[in-house]
């Protein structure tokens, strides 16, 4: 079994709370909007990564992919920053991550689990700060929902 934490929307900001969760990760899975080097190299140190970059990742971010398929334990994953980006014809895959709204969202469309871990970095628009926790195996995977409840806002 992994253990997989999904984050997006950190914005140059880990916080805490979230490195908490992170050292618990086997995988984690970064949906854009990084805004620093620094926040790439930090999430290396502790699990392996897979990050695709966002709008608001300039210059610094074009070695990083604006997708990727990844298959982590038989569940298939297509990440992206923003929904409305997604391909119309992608086929054979389990779970889509995408981020860019701030706001947590999980449905399935088709067959597909839509996961959006919201954003845990600034809080913008009044939103809830929370990622994600996945456990993977065996083609299977269970989802928790983290709200992170920062000491500052």
């Amino acid at each position: 079994m992994k253990r997989v934490a999904i984050l997006s929307d950190t914005h140059g900001l880990l916080r805490d709370e979230v490195k908490e969760e992170l050292k618990q990760a086997d995988v984690i899975i970064h949906a854009g909007d990084i805004n620093t080097q620094t926040i790439v190299d930090e999430l290396k140190r502790y699990a392996t990564l897979y990050i695709v970059r966002g709008n608001n990742d300039k210059e610094w971010a074009e070695d990083i992919p604006e997708q990727l398929f990844v298959t982590i334990e038989g569940v298939r994953f297509f990440i992206i920053h923003n929904k409305k980006e997604i391909p119309k014809d992608l086929k054979e895959i389990d779970v889509i991550v995408y981020g860019h709204s701030h706001k947590y969202g999980v449905n399935e469309e088709k067959g597909v689990l839509m996961l959006n871990p919201g954003s845990c970095g600034k809080r913008r628009f009044g939103l809830e700060i929370t990622m994600c926790n996945m456990s993977v195996e065996n083609g299977r995977y269970t989802i928790e929902k983290v709200e992170i409840v920062p000491e500052t806002q």
